[in-house]
This record gives C-alpha cells, structure tokens and sequence, in this order.
C-alpha cells in the first residue's frame, strides 16, 4: 500500500535505519496531540519507538536526532520530555528553529538508528 504523502516513513540501508520526521499526530486517531507541548512531545516520541519498533529495535538503537522546533521557548520543555526516554546514553542530536511544521506541529523529530551485528 502506498503512502498518502510522498515518503517512506522509515527505510533500512545496509546496517542504519533511516526514521523520517515524526510529528505528534496520534495514529489511532489522526489528530496532533496538542493538549499542551509535553503530550506533543510524547507522541512524537511513541510515534519514533513505533517506527524502530516496526524493524525491532528500541530507542536505545537511536544514534542521531534531529529536532525541530517552532519556539525555542519550549526548548527545555523538550529537553525535560525527550531525555525521559533514554536511559543509558543519548544519541547525537541537533536542534534547529523553524518558521513552521506539518501538520501545525510545534516540535518534529527524525532518527538514525543502527542495527547491531550479531556475533
């Protein structure tokens, strides 16, 4: 089945798993969780363990993260959500200000993640 949009949302290359940005749109119910920025931020991160999930992998797999903020007031709102997530090492990360997002999001979020080799 094809994508309504134009991408694939995520995409195996040899031994990386590429993870387009994830907004906050809940799947169940196709609608941005925008109670406040911290269920934002929580459903884009349940929507990137979905993807890793998909390719049976955690978040702990993730190596980079790229971030996309509309406000960099929420800056450290994001910081406070997203760092609940890991608990032993943080992937490489950028954090970029943007004018705007799909789907009206405030905050997007793509990954790299790696698959280890079996010994």
């Amino acid at each position: 089945m094809k994508n309504a949009l134009p991408f694939t949302p995520s995409l195996q290359v040899d031994n990386l798993l590429f993870i387009s940005g994830q907004v906050g749109v809940n799947p169940e119910t196709s609608t941005l969780a925008n109670e406040n920025f911290d269920a934002e931020v929580k459903q884009v991160m349940e929507n990137l363990k979905t993807q890793l999930q998909t390719h049976g992998l955690t978040l702990e797999d993730l190596v980079s993260t790229t971030i996309y903020l509309k406000d960099m007031k929420n800056y450290a709102a994001l910081n406070e959500r997203y760092s609940s997530y890991f608990e032993h090492k943080y992937p490489t990360r950028t954090c970029i200000a943007v004018l705007d997002l799909p789907a009206n999001a405030s905050v997007e979020i793509s990954g790299i993640a790696h698959f280890k080799t079996k010994e």
